[in-house]
C-alpha cells in the first residue's frame, strides 16, 4: 500500500468518544482523573496520555445552537515541523505517510511541541529525574502496517473516520464536500487535501475551519528552517569537534603515561 490517509467527516460524527476510548484501549493508555468544567468535553485537552480527543464547538446561529464536533489528534503532515526540529530523529517520516514517533530515540527537549502549527504533541516531564519524552498519536503504526485500520477508525459506529490510500480519501472527501453541499451546507469543505504538503488526517467540516479553531493555512514556521538548515549542522560539527577534542586529549594523556612509565 501507498501512501495512507484518515478521513474524519464531522458530519456524521455523534460525539460517541468511542474512538477516544478505543485510542486508550489499543494504547495502553491510563485514565486521567476529570472533573465538571461546565462541558462535555472530557478529558479537557490532548495529553501525553490521551492521543485522540473530541472538541465540543458551540455554534450560534441568532438564538439557535447546534454542535459541531472535531476529532483532535496528529495531523502526519507531509511537511511536518516536528520532523524537522527533533535533534534525535526520534520523529520521521514513513514511506506509507505517517509520522512515527520513537520513543527510546526521543530526548524530551520539547521542540515538536513548540513547532507543530496544530499544537499536538505533549511533553510528559520526569519531577524528579527532569527527563521527558513527547507523545502524539502514531496513527496505530503497529496495525496500519500489518494492514489494519487504526483502533478509532475500526471502532466508530456511526463511521465517521475512513482509511485507506490517500487518494481514495481525498476522493471520496471532495465527493461527501459537494453532497453537503447541495444539502444545505454552503460552507462546507474538505480540510487538509493540500495543506503541508498534504495531511494525513483530513476532515470533512460542515463550516469554516476557524470556526473548528484550525488554523486556515498552517505554515511550517520559519524557525523550522532556520533550525534544519543552520543550527542542527553546527551543533553536529561542534559536537563532532567535541569528540575529537577528546579523543586526541585521550590519546596525547596515554602517550604521557607511556613515556613516564619508560622513564
Amino acid at each position: 500500500m501507498g501512501k495512507v490517509a484518515m478521513l474524519y467527516d464531522s458530519s456524521k460524527c455523534t460525539a460517541c468518544r468511542g474512538c477516544q476510548v478505543a485510542c486508550k484501549q489499543w494504547n495502553d493508555l491510563p485514565g486521567t482523573l476529570t472533573k465538571n468544567r461546565g462541558s462535555y468535553e472530557n478529558p479537557p485537552d490532548l495529553s501525553p496520555y490521551t492521543w485522540t480527543r473530541i472538541r465540543f464547538i458551540e455554534k450560534y446561529e441568532g438564538r439557535q445552537m447546534r454542535w459541531l464536533f472535531l476529532a483532535q489528534g496528529c495531523m502526519h503532515c507531509a511537511d511536518a515541523a516536528c520532523v524537522k526540529v527533533c535533534p534525535t530523529g526520534a520523529l520521521k517520516h514513513h514511506p506509507m505517510g505517517l509520522v512515527t514517533l520513537e520513543q527510546d530515540l526521543c530526548n524530551g527537549c520539547g521542540y515538536c511541541t513548540q513547532f507543530c502549527p496544530f499544537h499536538i504533541p505533549r511533553l510528559l516531564t520526569d519531577t524528579l529525574t527532569g527527563t521527558g519524552k513527547s507523545f502524539k498519536c502514531t496513527f496505530c503504526m503497529d496495525r496500519v502496517t500489518n494492514g489494519e485500520k487504526p483502533a478509532c477508525v475500526k471502532t466508530c459506529p456511526p463511521g465517521a473516520f475512513s482509511f485507506g490510500e490517500r487518494n481514495e480519501m481525498i476522493a471520496k472527501g471532495r465527493e461527501r464536500v459537494l453532497y453537503l453541499q447541495r444539502n444545505g451546507y454552503p460552507n462546507a469543505n474538505l480540510y487538509g487535501d493540500v495543506l503541508l504538503g498534504g495531511l494525513g488526517r483530513m476532515y470533512v467540516l460542515l463550516d469554516k475551519p476557524e470556526v473548528y479553531g484550525l488554523p486556515v493555512s498552517p505554515v511550517s514556521p520559519a524557525l523550522t528552517h532556520v533550525w534544519q538548515d543552520w543550527v542542527q549542522p553546527i551543533v553536529s560539527v561542534s559536537f563532532g569537534v567535541t569528540a575529537l577534542a577528546a579523543i586526541t586529549a585521550f590519546f596525547i594523556a596515554r602517550r604521557h603515561i607511556r613515556m613516564e612509565e619508560v622513564e
